[in-house]
Order: structure tokens, then C-alpha cells, then sequence
């Protein structure tokens, strides 16, 4: 995987993501199961699931949510939020266990890119199809090669906030520096984080991860030899085409009952 736990982020990973409309990833989901399903789901499993910000604005439209991520430390935030109802899951994308299956999927917020093999790739979509219902929806979106080679590139960035808690309100501040390598299609990310501490000094954490591009055509084909048909591309909210530069790609594939030879790979 493309990422060492967000050990270092985790306990600020929502504060310096606080941009974030869940509530319009939520309901975008919602109107792809309008849009694919013949009736809503009952039983979502949110993949990479994180500090579980997604998942629990699922769970708040009605839906019974599972919830599985490989970080501790990420599941330890998302469990110290209430979550009545939510079952939580530490396991890897590419080897998760289900008890049984669901009526969806969603994987949100580029979590596949960190998928950094075609192989990888295709061990998730292939669980992905064996715990979705039959003709089960599954949701998700990846960052794009037009956002790998201008957003990422070489290109640093600082995101700064404040975080209150018992101990009041402190500043923190996170770098990036991210080193995109075209002839490979992976992009490293070096990550330093400030936290000010009570004292008023700071301390310092820093992480690596990486993330892969993948090509229209990868994704579409991975999809067809795990048995899930594509049944959409868009690049917003809106259900729009993509276009050459769109930075984020959203996917909608159904589980068909096999891998099938005449797959359609759309335009």
C-alpha cells in the first residue's frame, strides 16, 4: 500500500481536511443508487474509510454501515466519535473479510490510488465483486492523471488550522513536498506535521506516502476481470463527462456474476 498508517496525521487528519463536503459526497452516492440500483441499498460497506467522516453521514441518511480501513490510528478517531451502529474493521483493501455480503461499496477520496500495483488493483476490485450482492453498486473515485502531472508534479504545499481540546487552542501546520514520477505513474508525498503543544513549542512527526495513476482504460479493464461491469464516469456531482482536465474521476461498476470476455469499457 501507498501509505504507512497516516500515523503521523491521523489525530489532525479532519482539521486540516475540515474543506471536506461529506454531506456532497453522501448524496452523490445516494443518486448513483438512484441512478444504478433498482432500490436503494440496506447493508454499505465504506472501504478506506478513514476517521469514518463518510461513513457516518451514511449511517445518518439510514443506511447500516460497515467501515474498513488499515490505520489504527485512524479507526481510533473515528471510534472516539459516537458510531452507534457502525461496525468498524481494521483490515487491508486488498485482503478484507466480510461476514457477508452488501448492496454497495464506496471507496471515497482517492483512497484507490494507493493502490500502487495492477495487481493490487485487482485483488480489491475482485473482493469488492465477491462481497457485493448481485448487481450490487460499487462507488468510487481516483485522482487523475491530469492532477498527478499539475496539482502533484513537483509542487509543495502548506495547510495550516488550529486544534482545541482540553488543553486549548494550538496551532498546527502541515508540508508537503511531492515528487511525481511520470515514467512510473507513482507520486511520492513527503509529510512533515507541527503540532503546537501546550508549552508552546512544537513537535514535529513526519510520514511517507505514495500514490499510483492509473489510466481510464486500467481501471475499466480491472473492473471487467473482477466481474464488475462499468456503468459510468463522471467528473462531479453532476454526473458530468470528464474532460482532459479534470482533476477527480467518479466510478460506478455493478457485480455481474463472472469476469465476462465482452465487458464494455466505456468511452
Amino acid at each position: 500500500m501507498g501509505c504507512e498508517g497516516y500515523s503521523a496525521i491521523a489525530r489532525v487528519y479532519d482539521r486540516l481536511g475540515a474543506e471536506i463536503d461529506y454531506e456532497g459526497w453522501a448524496s452523490f452516492a445516494e443518486a448513483c443508487f438512484d441512478r444504478f440500483l433498482p432500490a436503494r441499498p440496506k447493508l454499505v460497506l465504506d472501504l478506506a474509510c478513514g476517521t469514518g467522516r463518510m461513513t457516518r453521514a451514511l449511517a445518518a441518511r439510514g443506511y447500516d454501515m460497515i467501515g474498513v480501513d488499515g490505520s489504527a490510528e485512524m479507526l481510533s478517531e473515528a471510534c472516539a466519535l459516537p458510531h452507534d451502529g457502525i461496525l468498524y474493521l481494521m483490515q487491508d483493501l486488498r485482503s478484507f473479510e466480510l461476514y457477508g455480503t452488501v448492496g454497495a461499496v464506496t471507496c471515497c477520496l482517492d483512497s484507490i490510488n494507493y493502490l500502487l500495483t495492477e495487481q493490487d488493483l485487482h485483488a480489491c476490485f475482485s473482493l469488492v465483486h465477491n462481497y457485493l450482492d448481485p448487481g450490487g453498486l460499487f462507488f468510487f473515485d481516483v485522482n487523475t492523471p491530469f492532477k498527478f502531472a499539475t496539482v502533484y508534479g513537483q509542487n509543495a504545499y502548506i495547510l495550516e488550522d488550529e486544534l482545541t481540546d482540553g488543553d486549548g487552542t494550538r496551532s498546527v501546520y502541515c508540508g508537503w513536498q511531492n515528487d511525481y514520477s511520470p515514467e512510473t505513474g507513482i507520486c511520492d508525498f513527503e509529510l512533515s506535521l507541527f503540532e503546537q503543544l501546550p508549552s508552546g513549542d512544537y513537535r514535529r512527526s513526519d510520514e511517507h506516502q505514495q500514490e499510483r495513476c492509473y489510466s481510464l482504460d486500467i481501471l475499466q479493464r480491472t473492473l471487467c476481470s473482477a466481474g464488475l461491469e462499468p456503468l459510468g464516469v463522471f467528473s462531479d456531482f453532476q454526473f458530468s463527462a470528464p474532460t482532459e482536465t479534470s482533476e477527480r474521476w467518479y466510478l460506478c461498476a455493478k457485480a455481474v456474476k463472472a469476469p465476462a470476455a465482452n465487458c464494455a469499457v466505456l468511452p
